[in-house]
C-alpha cells in the first residue's frame, strides 16, 4: 500500500493545493485515523483522512470537464455561494474549478478532481496561455493596443502585468492572450487606460477552444484523451 505525503494526497484528491495543505497542517486541522498530522507526514488511501472533521478521499476516476460559463456564475466550490459553479453544473463527483473567471465574465473554464493537474494548469511556470475577446466602451486605438501589449502597472495590486499579445478585431473589441491570471486582470488593465469592459469572454485555454469543443453557453462535457493531451 503506497504511502504519500499528506499535502500531495490532498492535492490529488482535488481538495486544495500543496501549499494550502501545508497551512492546514500547521494549524492542526488535518487528521488520519484520528491522529493530528504534521507537515511531512504520510498517509495511504485506506486511512480515514479528515480536514476539520470532514472526510477527504481519492476518487477512483480522474474527471476533467470543460464548461462554457455564463455570466452570473461564481468560480468557487464554496457551497455558501448560491451561484457557485459546482452546483451550477451538478456533476455527481466532487470537482473544483481550475483557476478563475470572474462572475461578470463568460466563456471557457475547466473543472477537475485531479489536484496535480489543477496545479500544473494554474502554475505560471507551465506557460499555459489563455485567450479572451473583450468588448469595451469606446474605440480600440493603436495607442491602447501598444500600452496593453507592453504591460500595465496596476496601482491597487502594486504590480505591472507581463507583456502580452493584443490585437484589435473591430472598432470596440480586441483579443488578448495572457500567461498570467491576476485578479480581474483584464478589467483592471482597461480601467487603468480609462476604458470600461462591456463584455469579456474566454475563448481558449492552451490548445482547447470553445469552437473546437462545440460548447454552447451553459453547456459542459468531459474532455477526451486527445483534448487532455492538448493541455
Amino acid at each position: 500500500m503506497e504511502e504519500i505525503r499528506i499535502n500531495k494526497y490532498l492535492s490529488e484528491c482535488g481538495y486544495c493545493s500543496r501549499r494550502a495543505a501545508d497551512k492546514l497542517l500547521e494549524e492542526g486541522r488535518i487528521t488520519a485515523d484520528g491522529r493530528v498530522l504534521s507537515p511531512g507526514d504520510k498517509v495511504t488511501s485506506e486511512m480515514d483522512v479528515r480536514v476539520d472533521g470532514k472526510s477527504v478521499h481519492l476518487e477512483n476516476t480522474r474527471v476533467v470537464l470543460a464548461f462554457n460559463k455564463p455570466r452570473g456564475i461564481v468560480c468557487t466550490a464554496e457551497k455558501k455561494e448560491k451561484n457557485n459553479i459546482v452546483d451550477a453544473i451538478g456533476y455527481p463527483i466532487r470537482i473544483y474549478p481550475v483557476g478563475r473567471l470572474d462572475k461578470d465574465s463568460r466563456g471557457l473554464i475547466l473543472l477537475t478532481n485531479d489536484g496535480e493537474l489543477m496545479n500544473r494548469l494554474t502554475s505560471a511556470r507551465y506557460n499555459h496561455d489563455k485567450e479572451y475577446v473583450v468588448t469595451v466602451d469606446k474605440e480600440v486605438t493603436a495607442d491602447f493596443v501598444k500600452k496593453m501589449s507592453a504591460g500595465i502597472y496596476l496601482t491597487d495590486l502594486k504590480k505591472k502585468t507581463r507583456p502580452c499579445q493584443v490585437r484589435k478585431i473591430k472598432y470596440d473589441a480586441f483579443s488578448i492572450v495572457l500567461h498570467q491570471g491576476l485578479n480581474r486582470q483584464i478589467r483592471r488593465m482597461c480601467a487603468a487606460l480609462d476604458y470600461e469592459v462591456k463584455d469579456l469572454e474566454r475563448i481558449r485555454i492552451s490548445g482547447l477552444t470553445l469552437k473546437s469543443l462545440e460548447l454552447n453557453e451553459g453547456e459542459y462535457r468531459e474532455l477526451n484523451a486527445d483534448e487532455l493531451r492538448r493541455l
